[in-house]
C-alpha cells in the first residue's frame, strides 16, 4: 500500500506537470530558461519554498534542534526578511534590466569578464557541492524510508547508488527537457503535498506528548523542556545570537536575492507585481517554516531522547513512531518531491548559465536561441551524470560533511553578493574594482576558514561574524578603487520593456508586517 500511494501521487504530479507546460515555447531561452516568463505569485512561492527545502534541511536542521532546541529557527525566520529585501531592493532592478540570470546583470554593470567569474563561481558550487550532496542525502533517505536492502536483498552501497540513480534521471528528466515551467509547476504541487505532509508530523507528535491534546503537548513542552524554546543562541551554539546581526543577514540576502538556483523564479514571473506578491507570499509560509523543520526535533529529544544516539535520526525516528502506516506512501512522495525539487532546480540553473553566460559567449556568439538552448541540454545531461556518480562516494566522506557545507558556500556566496550590492548602490565603480572584490573575498574567506581556523580552533570568530568582516572590507577595497580610477561614464541600468515593472501597492505594508512579526517571534522567544 505505501509503494502504490508513492507511486501515484508521483505520476499525478508528473501528468500535471506535463499538461501545465505542454503549450510553453521550449525552444526560445525565455520559453525554456524562464518559462516564458509566465509565472504567477502561487506558482512563484510554491517553487521557492520547495526548492529550498530538501532533505539535508529537514533532517538536519531538526537534528540541531535536538540538540539545540529552536535557536536554529534563524535559518528559516530570517529568510523571510532576507525575501522582503529582494522583493523591494533586488528584483525590481533583474526585471527592469530584463536579465535571465545574476551574471548578465553584472556584465551589464561591470564587464563579460566579472560575469564570466561570477558564473563560473556558481558552476563550481553547484557541480562539486550542492548537486552531490542533494543526490547523497535524498538517496540515503528515500534508501532508509523503504527500506530498500531488504525490499530488494541489496547491499546498503547497492541500494544508495539505485536510490541516488533514480532520483538523478528524474529529476534530470523534469530540469534538462521540461526546462523551467515544468520545475515550478511540479515543485508547486509537491509544496502543497510537503505543508499538509510536514504539518501533519509535529500534530501527531504533540497529540502523543499531551495524551491525545494538542494544546496540552505544547504545553508540557514549554514546560518540561524550557531551554529548548530560547530562540537567542550562547556563545558556544551554532548560531550565536550576534551573528544574526553579521554574516546570517548576508547569508540570507545572498541564498534568496541572488543564488541563480533560487532568484531564477521571480526572475520567471509575469511581471514585478507577480513577483512581489509571490515573494511576500513564501515568506509568510517561511515564518512558519520552524514547526516542520524545528519543533520536530525537540518533540523527538522530548519522546525518544534515551533511544537516540545521532540527533539527524531524530526526525526519521518521530515520522516512522507517530505517524499513521496509511500516510506513510504519501508522505514519502511528497519527500522525495522536496529532493527532486532541489535537484532539478539547481540542474535547470546550471543548464541556464552554461546555456547563457558561457556558452553563448565564449562557444558561439552567433548561436541562435535554438541552439542556445539545446547546448544548455547537453551540458545539463553531463552534469547530471557527473553528480550522480560523484553523489554516492560522499558516504565515505568525514562526518559532519553537512554542517560544514555553510561554512564552505561562503568562499562564492559573500564575494558575489558584495559585487551585486556595490553594483546597484554606486555608479562609478569600475569592472576592476569587481574583480578585486571577487577574487579577493575568495581568497581571504579561503585563507581565513582552512588555513587560520584550524590554527586557533574554538579562540577563532564564528563563521558568520568572518563573512560580515569580509563584506564589509571587500566594499571599502571596491570603494576606495571606485574613488581613485571611477568608470568615465555614470552606470544606468536600461529598461527592455519585457515586462510590466509596476510594484505591487500592498509591497511594503506587507514587507514591514512580515519583519514585525520576526522580530515578535524573537521577542517572545527570549
Amino acid at each position: 500500500m505505501t509503494i502504490i500511494t508513492f507511486i501515484a501521487f508521483t505520476l499525478l504530479v508528473a501528468v500535471i506537470s506535463y499538461y501545465a507546460t505542454r503549450k510553453t515555447d521550449e525552444t526560445s531561452a525565455d520559453g525554456y530558461f524562464l518559462g516564458g516568463r509566465s509565472l504567477t505569485a502561487g506558482v512563484i512561492a510554491g517553487s521557492l519554498l520547495l526548492t529550498n527545502l530538501s532533505t539535508e534541511q529537514i533532517v538536519g536542521l531538526n537534528g540541531q534542534s535536538f540538540s539545540e532546541g529552536i535557536l536554529v529557527m534563524a535559518w528559516e525566520t530570517l529568510a523571510a526578511i532576507a525575501m522582503v529585501v529582494t522583493a523591494l531592493f533586488l528584483l525590481p532592478r533583474y526585471l527592469k534590466g530584463g536579465i535571465t540570470t545574476v551574471p548578465t546583470f553584472l556584465e551589464k554593470r561591470y564587464d563579460k569578464g566579472t560575469k564570466a567569474i561570477a558564473s563560473g563561481l556558481f558552476l563550481s558550487g553547484y557541480m562539486v557541492v550542492l548537486l552531490p550532496i542533494v543526490l547523497y542525502s535524498g538517496g540515503l533517505a528515500i534508501s532508509t524510508m523503504f527500506n530498500v536492502p531488504e525490499a530488494f536483498g541489496i547491499s546498503e552501497t547497492a541500494s544508495l547508488w539505485l536510490c541516488v540513480w533514480g532520483i538523478g534521471i528524474i529529476g534530470s528528466i523534469y530540469a534538462i527537457f521540461g526546462g523551467l515551467k515544468a520545475v515550478a509547476v511540479s515543485d508547486t504541487i509537491n509544496a502543497i503535498g510537503l505543508l499538509i505532509g510536514g504539518m501533519m508530523i509535529p500534530i501527531f507528535g504533540l497529540l502523543v506528548v499531551g495524551d491525545g491534546s494538542l494544546s496540552g503537548g505544547v504545553s508540557r513542552l514549554m514546560t518540561e523542556l524550557p531551554e529548548k524554546f530560547i530562540a537567542a543562541g550562547g556563545k558556544s551554539s551554532s548560531i550565536p545570537f550576534a551573528t544574526i546581526f553579521t554574516g546570517m543577514m548576508l547569508v540570507q540576502v545572498f541564498y534568496w536575492g541572488t543564488n541563480q538556483a533560487i532568484i531564477q523564479r521571480a526572475l520567471a514571473a509575469k511581471n514585478l507585481k507577480e513577483g512581489q506578491k509571490g515573494l511576500m507570499l513564501a515568506a509568510f509560509i517561511k515564518i512558519l517554516g520552524p514547526l516542520m523543520v524545528v519543533l520536530p526535533g525537540v518533540i523527538a529529544f522530548y519522546l525518544y531522547k534515551d533511544q537516540i544516539s545521532i540527533p539527524d535520526q531524530a526526525y526519521p525516528t518521530l515520522v516512522r513512531e507517530v505517524l499513521p502506516a496509511s500516510l506513510v506512501g504519501f508522505f514519502a512522495a511528497v519527500l522525495f518531491g522536496a529532493i527532486l525539487s532541489s535537484f532539478n532546480s539547481a540542474l535547470n540553473s546550471s543548464v541556464t548559465l552554461f546555456g547563457v553566460d558561457i556558452y553563448r559567449e565564449y562557444f558561439n556568439k552567433s548561436a541562435d536561441e535554438k541552439t542556445v538552448v539545446k547546448k544548455g541540454k547537453l551540458f545539463g545531461i553531463f552534469l547530471a551524470l557527473a553528480s550522480m556518480f560523484i553523489a554516492p562516494f560522499i558516504a565515505n566522506a568525514p562526518a559532519g560533511l553537512f554542517g560544514y557545507l555553510q561554512e564552505v558556500n561562503g568562499c562564492y556566496s559573500i564575494p558575489i553578493l558584495t559585487i551585486i550590492v556595490v553594483g546597484y548602490l554606486t555608479k562609478r565603480v569600475p569592472a576592476i574594482a569587481a574583480k578585486i572584490g571577487i577574487l579577493s573575498g575568495v581568497i581571504l574567506y579561503s585563507i581565513s576558514q582552512f588555513v587560520l581556523k584550524p590554527i586557533y580552533g574554538e579562540n577563532y570568530p564564528h563563521f558568520l561574524h568572518v563573512m560580515a568582516i569580509l563584506f564589509v572590507f571587500n566594499i571599502l577595497i571596491m570603494l576606495l578603487i571606485g574613488k581613485l580610477y571611477p568608470r568615465s561614464t555614470d552606470f544606468q541600468l536600461e529598461y527592455t520593456k519585457q515586462v510590466d515593472i509596476t510594484a505591487w501597492k500592498y509591497v511594503k505594508p506587507v514587507g514591514l508586517i512580515i519583519v514585525l512579526i520576526v522580530v515578535f517571534t524573537y521577542i517572545y522567544f527570549q
